[in-house]
């Protein structure tokens, strides 16, 4: 068996999606221990969208179904591809899997660009219309800069949970099994989270 931790390092001066706040750690010594504060937003480094981050309504962080985060995964290589994830791209490609991870040419890029890689509203109606219950991809955000937020609502609106930021460069396509878990944040719209898959 072996593992792939797909999860960005959260650290300060990482990676950020423009208007969010940098991840900032302050640790100190209580004498026998040493303990430390962060401050992050509830979407830095890898993490999941819950439904309520763009419908303000419905599941929240705390809420989400486990299922869609855990099992059996598909993970598809796109990182030749250029621009916007189609669903010509993604054809004969699903294996029949609900959990979709999309490697593209982001993975392992440290910098934000405004033209990474992301998917068509279209894509994320032929996956939910193939019954995917969970889309990761590794760049900022699964839809465009220039976005009107219609892919998250077409996903999230479909109880097919988000997630964002993973770091696919060492993972071959394939199947997985993954465990994708976030913070029980109660309440809140989404968390960072650690992103597993392993090999069998």
């Amino acid at each position: 068996m072996k593992w792939f931790d797909v999860t960005r390092p959260l650290a300060p001066g990482m990676l950020v999606y423009p208007g969010d706040i940098q991840p900032c750690f302050s640790q100190k010594d209580a004498g026998n221990y040493l303990i430390s504060d962060l401050h992050l937003s509830s979407h830095t480094g890898t993490h999941i969208d819950a439904p309520v981050h763009y419908l303000k309504t419905g599941d929240t962080i705390d809420t989400v179904p486990l299922q869609s985060l855990i099992g059996t995964c598909r993970v598809i290589d796109l990182s030749q591809e250029q621009g916007i994830i189609t669903k010509k791209h993604l054809l004969e490609r699903l294996d029949g899997k609900k959990r979709i991870l999309l490697k593209t040419s982001f993975s392992g890029q440290t910098t934000f660009i405004e033209q990474y890689p992301s998917l068509s509203l279209e894509a994320a109606e032929y996956l939910i219309t193939c019954g995917a219950s969970c889309v990761g991809i590794d760049s900022p955000s699964i839809e465009s800069y220039a976005c009107d937020g219609s892919v998250h609502r077409c996903l999230l609106g479909s109880n097919c949970i988000i997630i964002e930021l993973l770091d696919l460069s060492a993972v071959p396509e394939g199947t997985y099994e993954m465990v994708a878990l976030p913070l029980r944040l109660k309440g809140l719209d989404g968390s960072p989270a650690r992103v597993i898959l392993n090999k069998r």
